[in-house]
């Protein structure tokens, strides 16, 4: 029965992706990349035992575009950071899948190819991701007449690791991480809200994930790299509203990451919704596998239409 109810949920949810309009790829820095060097690394994309896209070793950092068809478009758009430990990216579980969920309630999707902290053609590993996510925002508003977005409402949404990027995005996004390169460079990389999937928020020890922490910032990471990379550390008043979710039985992303993001939250009077789910446990996505978490998608839609309302 578990597995008849996975497959309607799927056959369902193919039925509604159905209604993107066409997906085009942008790329981010147009052969100016901050922070690269020459390597031999080349771009990997495999499929995973789990049957999930993998793309690790990424080159030439972009974003994919899935827009709503116009006649369901509500103006909002979401940058969404697949997870993967820092390692590599759930490019579909995390990322093409949940865009095409999203045109389905009619708001723009833009999945982000960042790159990857250890590959040998990135400099300094824990500049590389944020460097991406903020070009990408930019880029995203740079085009947001011509997408059909409404301004104010352009979000980040990440999940683990990808969670851990959205999360510094959101808290870092006026930190100068690049040299400006063009006019796009002038905007703002601040989203208007996050939506942060069973995240990584701190770096600190008992905390963290470790595997995303060691690759981010290395084995022996100064203090003051750790506190910059704890992002309930960084939330201020202007911190985004921001959706939190997680299962209390993750065992590879402690739930004391959610925790100490919607304490930090609330103490700085950023608006907050946190959804703790008591089966789960790490990386399940759309939560099909288990009773009563895919309703997370709901309460998420239900949310980002409540602050659309706001606006």
């Amino acid at each position: 029965m578990k597995r008849l109810t996975s497959y309607i949920f799927i056959l369902m949810s193919y039925s509604l992706f159905a209604q993107t309009s066409g997906v085009t790829t942008m790329k981010l820095w147009n052969n100016n990349i901050p922070n690269f060097q020459t390597s031999n690394s080349k771009e990997e994309v495999t499929n995973t035992d789990y049957k999930t896209i993998w793309v690790s070793h990424v080159q030439e950092p972009s974003i994919d575009v899935y827009l709503p068809t116009k006649r369901i478009a509500t103006g909002a758009g979401v940058l969404i950071c697949p997870g993967g430990g820092y390692a590599g990216l759930a490019y579909d579980w995390e990322g093409t899948d949940m865009a095409k969920w999203l045109n389905s309630k009619g708001i723009a999707a833009f999945v982000l190819k960042y790159r990857l902290p250890g590959d040998a053609s990135v400099k300094t590993s824990y500049l590389a991701a944020l460097q991406d996510a903020q070009r990408a925002m930019k880029i995203i508003k740079q085009h947001a007449k011509e997408w059909n977005l409404t301004e104010g409402q352009l979000g980040v949404m990440g999940f683990s690791a990808g969670g851990h990027l959205a999360s510094t995005l959101g808290t870092q996004y006026d930190r100068e991480v690049y040299a400006s390169i063009d006019n796009t460079d002038k905007l703002s990389a601040k989203p208007d809200f996050m939506i942060l999937i069973y995240p990584v928020i701190s770096m600190k020890e008992g905390v963290t994930h470790q595997g995303s922490k060691d690759n981010l910032l290395g084995k022996n990471p100064s203090k003051d790299l750790v506190l910059q990379y704890s992002n309930e550390l960084n939330v201020t008043k202007n911190t985004p509203p921001t959706f939190l979710l997680h299962a209390n039985d993750d065992g590879a992303v402690p739930v004391k990451n959610s925790l100490l993001m919607y304490e930090a939250l609330t103490k700085n009077n950023v608006p907050v919704e946190m959804h703790l789910f008591p089966y789960g446990g790490h990386g399940f996505a759309f939560g099909y596998e288990t009773a009563g978490l895919s309703e997370w998608t709901t309460l998420c839609y239900n949310w980002i239409t409540f602050l659309m309302l706001k606006k």
